[in-house]
């Protein structure tokens, strides 16, 4: 059988729709194992006491199963991709991020509540992971410390360089990654709340990044992303209302962190807030939920993040999933869109 997968390695295409089928295979048929290791041991979710009640019932779902996504998503690559320095940096970004999430599953679980690591932590995690990505993104790959807007427009962010040896330190670049990094994980743990939800968004997102990379003629982060897109085909088998499993931390950290490096590396970064435009409305409804109530006391949503706000109206779990799915849809072509516009 894997001879005649990989019977057609010669043609780029052909890697990256195997990418997805490798992935989403590899990570669907080791994730029951998983399953019942957490269950054995009790490791399961700590739902937020203040969130919907019918969310109570998730209370101890086995949860961490980012960590399954990321074993399928690395072997996937291992097999199918050169590792270039764009690669092995996008691969460190994600698999950083993802220890991060872990650590604050792992300080969730032990403790018994719905809460790991304190805020500070867990950005002082992102500033060194977000840090360290674009100081290496640009002295060692070779990306430029621009953006480039839809219409051709472009922000020069070297403008403000301090050179450190070899190293330069684009100070304005580096502040702009650590906000697409830092970001674009948050808002993608902030969509994952819902049974399917994060995983079917990411997928969507993914497989447009692949079409961006492959057009960039970036084959190894196309194959990166097609197998990112598969890791979350095989977690939705698990993960589908109702959910046997969750992704926890450290699989939407590691995907939202593996968006950003995507974004940063194929140049795309404005396209993609476009294509992720969904995890951007879920940020931002936490944003303005807090703001209005420190300020004037009164909510905006009935509940934040946005899709909970849909749940307290009245919509069912599957039909808010099924919805957001189509959004992301729709946002990751108009993102896609763009990104024609701008090559």
């Amino acid at each position: 059988m894997l001879s005649a997968l990989f019977a057609g390695s010669q043609y780029p295409t052909y890697l990256v729709f195997v990418a997805v089928f490798v992935a989403g295979l590899l990570t669907a048929v080791l994730m029951p194992a998983f399953i019942r290791v957490m269950r054995k041991d009790g490791i399961g979710q700590q739902v937020r006491a203040d969130g919907p009640q019918t969310h109570l019932v998730k209370q101890g779902t086995p949860t961490m199963g980012g960590v399954i996504m990321l074993v399928g998503l690395l072997l996937t690559t291992v097999l199918l991709a050169r590792w270039t320095p764009d690669l092995i940096l996008c691969v460190c970004a994600t698999v950083g991020t993802g220890l991060l999430g872990l650590l604050d599953d792992v300080e969730s679980v032990s403790h018994g509540r719905s809460l790991g690591l304190t805020p500070s932590q867990k950005m002082a995690g992102l500033i060194v992971i977000s840090v360290a990505f674009c100081l290496l993104a640009v002295n060692w790959v070779g990306i430029a410390p621009t953006i480039t807007f839809p219409g051709g427009f472009t922000v020069d962010l070297g403008v403000l360089a301090t050179q450190i040896g070899p190293v330069s330190v684009p100070w304005l670049y580096v502040f702009f990654v650590f906000l697409m990094l830092a970001g674009l994980s948050n808002a993608v743990n902030l969509t994952d709340g819902l049974d399917g939800l994060a995983g079917g968004t990411v997928m969507v997102v993914m497989l447009a990044m692949a079409m961006v990379a492959f057009s960039y003629d970036e084959i190894n982060l196309a194959v990166f992303a097609g197998a990112a897109a598969g890791a979350c085909v095989g977690f939705l088998w698990h993960n589908c209302y109702p959910a046997s499993i969750f992704m926890g931390d450290t699989g939407s950290l590691a995907l939202g962190a593996a968006f950003a490096a995507l974004a940063i590396l194929t140049k795309t970064e404005v396209t993609s807030l476009v294509m992720g435009g969904l995890f951007i409305c879920e940020a931002l409804s936490v944003m303005m939920q807090v703001i209005s109530f420190k300020s004037t006391g009164k909510r905006i949503f009935l509940m934040a993040p946005l899709h909970h706000h849909f749940e307290k109206k009245g919509w069912s779990e599957t039909k808010v999933v099924i919805r957001f799915w189509i959004v992301s849809a729709m946002f990751a072509a108009v993102g896609f869109a763009l990104y024609f516009q701008l090559r």
